[in-house]
């Protein structure tokens, strides 16, 4: 299955609070479900920056743990990406290109380094 490395607290918003959209400089060809790999990577800085932006656009999305709590460094849920857009009405859209996303699922989490773009991940990993 494909995966893609985003940062927290990105990802987590993807899988639990609402994100539709996950921003990017790059369109995709790739259409379907795909795991969402939290990255390592999370700087306190980042995490106040993505609650800035969510406050300058209105949204409230619920966010049960202090960012030290985020799952890093892993897969946290797959998410189905069904377009790569240049503009989007959606409030989470800030960036040259976005991948539009739906029906996002949890899944017990599965550490793992992440890589650059859209990666292979055996089957044999999830299970």
């Amino acid at each position: 299955m494909k995966a893609l490395s985003i940062r927290q607290p990105w990802a987590w918003l993807i899988i639990s609070g609402g994100k539709d959209i996950e921003n990017r400089t790059w369109h995709t060809k790739f259409r379907g479900r795909f795991l969402v790999h939290a990255a390592s990577g999370m700087t306190r800085r980042e995490f106040l920056a993505a609650f800035d932006f969510m406050a300058c656009r209105g949204i409230k999305p619920p966010f049960p743990v202090p960012p030290d709590n985020l799952l890093r460094g892993g897969v946290i849920g797959s998410v189905e990406l069904i377009d790569s857009v240049d503009h989007s009405e959606s409030p989470w859209y800030m960036g040259e290109k976005g991948f539009v996303l739906r029906d996002p699922k949890p899944l017990p989490f599965v550490p793992m380094k992440g890589r650059l773009g859209f990666f292979d991940v055996p089957d044999e990993v999830l299970v």
